[in-house]
Parts: structure tokens; sequence; C-alpha cells
């Protein structure tokens, strides 16, 4: 299956912590990165997810988000790497983020955001993402 979806994080499934409706599933990436995700309980057993297998996390561009010396924020997931690319457009850009280890996140961003964080290519920057906003999926 192709998808659209921009960031595919491929990774073993480290955690999963099971609540009333939803389950926190964590995924650990190749390079000691992690991604975590919130999805529903029934998503867990319908995809058969479970400890120590493979899944891929699946974030779309839109939903990334591009901070500058973030130190606190209540998105679990934030990755700090070198911006890498900048792909300008007539209203928004797309900016990748370099986090080392053969991954990159990349985001779709106002113009208007890429100039007020003065990123360039090589400037630190992080990756936001909240738990929601990231999909699940397995072979």
């Amino acid at each position: 299956m192709k998808l659209s979806t921009r960031n595919q994080l491929k990774g073993t499934i480290s955690s999963i912590t099971e609540g009333a409706i939803n389950s926190e599933v964590t995924i650990s990436l190749p390079g000691g990165s992690q991604i975590v995700s919130v999805i529903t309980n029934g998503a867990v057993k319908n995809l058969g997810l479970k400890v120590g297998e493979e899944a891929y996390a699946l974030v779309k561009a839109s939903n990334v988000m591009i901070g500058i010396g973030v130190k606190k924020i209540s998105a679990r997931n934030v990755f700090t790497g070198k911006v890498s690319a900048i792909l300008e457009g007539a209203i928004n850009d797309e900016v990748s983020i370099d986090l080392g280890g053969g991954h990159v996140i990349t985001a779709i961003i106002t113009k208007t955001s890429v100039k007020n964080l003065e990123l360039e290519i090589g400037k630190e920057a992080s990756a936001i993402v909240k738990a929601s906003a990231v999909i699940l999926g397995v072979d």
C-alpha cells in the first residue's frame, strides 16, 4: 500500500498502556528515539499490536509543528534536529528536520512562521507532534 503521509517511521513497539477507552503505544525507532501514539483500544486489538513487534508511526506533515528552543510543552513527541530542507510555496513552506539515524520529519507551516522562527538550513529546531495525531500501521 502507498500512503500520502510524508512521515512514515518504522520501529518496534516498546510499550502499550491500556486505559478505559484509549491506549498509549510507544514505538522505539532505530537510533534510540521514541514516538508515542494514543489510539483506541479497539484499534490496538484490530491491528494485533504487541510489545516487541514492528509497527509504523504515520504523521501528516500538516500535523507537525516546528519550535525553536523547546523546553516544556504538553505534546508527547518532541524531536530535535537540524533543518535539512526548506521548500518554498506561495503560502506554506515545507520544512524537513533531520533527526539523525536516518530519520527525517517534514512539516508544512506558513511562510510567516518560517520567517518568524528564522529557519534556515542547518539551524537546530524541533518537530512537535501530539500523540493523538500519530496513526499506527502494521504490515
